[in-house]
């Protein structure tokens, strides 16, 4: 089973010193032709800091975002499970993380990038800025990933539990074989999509995963898992996560 996560904004700098991007050693090399096209986009778009800041949609003291990726070539890596930061990341905790949730993540934990596409946890990946909405010179990263990372998620053989936002879904709508996962509240007898807590609730329900990684198969052994967790977790034309139920667990 893969869950799919959007990436972040927001990243950590740094990285392992003497790393530099290996578009080679990334996973789902299918993407690597995408993936140069996608660089060579960001390339252009940053040579002109001015233009780059306003297709990125960055305010005035942000410049450094465009810096960072006009070296994204060079520059260090780490994984990018723990490349991501934020509301959702940021739960994970990957810093105390030991090696067997390292290699659960890196088998069934995907974060798919508007620069690489799709990459496992493990996966090294230099800091960089670019959005699924960032205009980009000459075409659209819709038009760059859609079908590349459609094809590839067609063409996973197991089920594919779709945690990314819908403007991510847009870069790359998933197969058959897949299950899309929206987070409510379960307000009396009316439920409501969230923003903020949407993206906790999948960071806390993933750490739960890296924490027990359970040997799951399909929906019914994810939502059993799930409800001896103390997760509200229901299955249907999309999978609805409560998310009073996750904040109330990870207590």
């Amino acid at each position: 089973m893969l869950f799919l996560l959007p990436p972040s904004e927001t990243k950590l700098d740094g990285g392992s010193v003497g790393s530099r991007l290996d578009l080679a050693a990334l996973s789902f090399d299918e993407l690597e032709g995408p993936r140069r096209a996608s660089l060579a986009l960001l390339d252009e778009m940053s040579a002109d800091v001015s233009a780059a800041a306003v297709a990125l949609k960055l305010g005035p003291t942000q410049a450094h975002e465009v810096e960072r990726n006009q070296q994204v070539t060079v520059s260090p890596t780490m994984p990018a499970l723990a490349r991501y930061t934020g509301v959702l990341f940021d739960p994970l905790d990957v810093g105390l993380l030991g090696d067997d949730a390292w290699n659960w993540a890196h088998r069934h934990v995907v974060v798919h990038s508007a620069l690489f596409g799709l990459l496992r946890a493990g996966d090294e990946i230099p800091a960089y800025r670019l959005s699924h909405d960032s205009k980009v010179p000459g075409t659209t990263l819709k038009k760059l990933w859609r079908g590349p990372v459609s094809e590839v998620l067609a063409g996973v053989d197991e089920l594919v539990v779709d945690l990314r936002s819908e403007g991510y879904v847009g870069l790359g709508p998933t197969g058959p074989r897949s299950t899309y996962v929206r987070v409510v509240s379960d307000a009396g007898d009316r439920r409501r999509a969230l923003n903020h807590f949407n993206k906790k609730s999948k960071g806390l329900f993933v750490r739960a995963l890296l924490t027990d990684r359970p040997e799951l198969r399909d929906i019914g052994d994810l939502t059993h898992w799930a409800h001896g967790r103390g997760f509200v977790l229901e299955p249907g034309d999309e999978t609805v996560l409560v998310a009073e139920s996750v904040l109330a667990a990870s207590v």
